[in-house]
């Protein structure tokens, strides 16, 4: 029996429509260094989405050692979209030690998320990496977006990421089988295809 259905389809629904924006970002690369680093951001939230369906539908028939392990592997797989995204957008905003730098605090972001992550299981400590993730994207495409559509649409994705995040928090539902974290994953499918849509059009400094 399917624990919780509305959230493991929507989940689902998430996964399936980025892992298409990772394969259409990735197809379209052009050799752009920041367009490799979004697809693989999008490759792991697909996976994340997928892994995060699956402990919600069936983590009572598992294991508590294969919950777990599900539960690590999905809060990875977070973690390694952050840094793709972080990277991605440096990578396209900055050039010379400006740029080095902040792929290394992205490196070494994920260093310390992933370290943390294994030994640790709640969910405030990815919303606190994801969130310090968009903050700095956020601030990086801030500076260009003047000059560059790009930038303004992943500031969109952004605004709609942070909208998401605010109704999952609030434990907002639609109906009593269509919950906060449902609700979540509509909206932040919208987000991601925002964020494709820049991601697509972004050049390397």
């Amino acid at each position: 029996m399917i624990a919780e259905p509305a959230t493991l389809l929507t989940d689902y629904a998430l996964a399936g429509v980025t892992a298409w924006l990772a394969w259409s970002l990735f197809r379209a690369g052009e050799g752009e260094r920041s367009r490799a680093l979004w697809s693989l951001a999008f490759a792991a939230l697909a996976v994340a989405a997928a892994l995060g369906g699956t402990w919600h539908g069936f983590a009572p028939a598992f294991a508590p050692i294969a919950v777990s392990l599900l539960w690590k592997a999905t809060v990875l797989c977070v973690g390694i979209a952050s840094f793709g995204m972080l990277a991605g957008s440096a990578v396209s905003t900055t050039a010379g030690n400006a740029r080095k730098t902040l792929v290394a605090i992205a490196a070494a972001k994920l260093a310390v998320y992933s370290g943390w992550m294994v030994g640790h299981s709640e969910y405030i400590y990815v919303i606190a990496d994801t969130g310090t993730a968009l903050v700095l994207i956020a601030a990086l495409h801030l500076w260009s977006a003047a000059r560059d559509r790009a930038s303004r649409w992943i500031l969109a994705g952004v605004g709609v990421s942070v909208l998401a995040a605010g109704v999952q928090a609030s434990g907002f539902a639609l109906h009593r089988y269509f919950n906060h974290n449902d609700l979540y994953h509509v909206i932040q499918i919208t987000a991601m295809i925002l964020l494709y849509a820049g991601a697509r059009r972004l050049r390397d400094r």
